[in-house]
């Protein structure tokens, strides 16, 4: 695997290193020393997958407090997806600044996100599904959520959004 780091400290585009033959192909998702290598040592305790129907829909941007906050580890395994992380560490130098990148069932791509970042994504294609494991179990009492058109984060999504959940459309805007 290839940890490549983005702008927002501690997270990482993940691309894997891909063997393949006239069988066709393997590659490693989850290796415990190459992740020791950018320090990450938590265990994963929760899977999940999600299916999204349509083109352009949003999901998020999720986030669970302290000291519920959770790192995740996504990829893309059918379609693809604009995912988008938010660095909401109010101490951080990067703080509400987002990054975003391409993960896609082609490029077979992984994002590493870490503890106090929120995270969602929008579909760039039609039935698209996603994979993510957690290092904190899901507590309700601790979930938040961004806006997703945050005029103070300013995400630019690729394309116009066709579908948006009620609650991700009631998330309060970010304040001073």
């Amino acid at each position: 695997m290839i940890f490549t780091e983005t702008i927002l400290k501690g997270s990482y585009v993940i691309d894997p290193v891909i063997l393949g033959d006239n069988r066709g192909w393997f590659m490693r998702t989850f290796c415990k020393e190459e992740f020791a290598a950018i320090q990450h040592t938590k265990e994963w305790v929760q899977m999940n997958q999600s299916f999204t129907r349509q083109k352009g829909t949003i999901r998020g941007m999720h986030f669970q407090h302290a000291p519920h906050a959770e790192i995740k580890l996504v990829r893309c395994i059918a379609g693809a997806i604009f995912d988008v992380i938010i660095d909401m560490r109010k101490n951080s130098k990067t703080y509400l600044q987002w990054v975003g990148t391409t993960l896609s069932a082609e490029n077979k791509k992984s994002f590493y996100i870490p503890e106090g970042f929120a995270h969602g994504f929008q579909t760039l294609a039609d039935n698209t599904e996603i994979v993510y494991a957690h290092t904190g179990f899901y507590n309700a009492e601790f979930e938040s959520g961004v806006l997703y058109n945050d005029p103070k984060v300013n995400i630019q999504w690729p394309l116009p959004v066709t579908e948006l959940s009620v609650r991700d459309r009631n998330h309060a805007p970010i304040k001073d």
